[in-house]
């Protein structure tokens, strides 16, 4: 095992942020996929039990109807996946994305104990879920790799604007 753990630590793959760059690809895949889908009422038609039993989503349809609440879904879907794909090359537009990535995922994770079906009743209800709790559970890990995206990101764009506010001191004292 101290065999293997060596050559991956002294493998690149563990070195040039491998994890940060798979994740954010694999979030830009996951909104511009998941968003596509919001393009079309047969989804949100799908979905309607999920949305009017959301806390913070239930609005939705009562204010943009299912084509607006279509539209609107697919539309911050894109625009947040957008953002997190600029993220590679401009960390400010990746804090905005990874901002709004956080207020999506903290809006679906808090349909689950709301979810009309979501608890087994023939294994006695909660915690013995369904595959409607399970679908909206997956959304606990993309919320915490949006954490994740917002922490490297702030931590980074903190980095570059000490690194300029140091040269900028540099110049000014010779």
């Amino acid at each position: 095992m101290n065999y293997l753990i060596n050559v991956l630590g002294r493998s690149g793959l563990m070195k040039r942020d491998l994890d940060y760059h798979l994740l954010r690809a694999a979030m830009v895949v996951i909104f511009v996929w998941f968003g596509y889908d919001k393009w079309f009422v047969a989804e949100i038609t799908d979905l309607l039990p999920l949305i009017t039993n959301g806390p913070l989503i239930s609005w939705t349809i009562p204010v943009l109807g299912v084509k607006g609440t279509s539209v609107f879904l697919g539309t911050t879907e894109w625009t947040f996946g957008l953002l997190i794909f600029l993220g590679f090359w401009n960390k400010k537009l990746g804090i905005l994305g990874a901002l709004g990535s956080c207020a999506t995922f903290i809006g679906t994770v808090t349909i689950i104990p709301f979810a009309p079906g979501a608890w087994h009743e023939g294994a006695g209800g909660f915690p013995a879920m369904t595959i409607v709790a399970a679908f909206l559970l997956k959304d606990l890990v993309l919320l915490t790799v949006s954490v994740y995206l917002l922490r490297q990101d702030v931590a980074r764009q903190l980095k570059v604007a000490e690194q300029a506010a140091s040269a900028a001191s540099d110049r000014s004292t010779h």
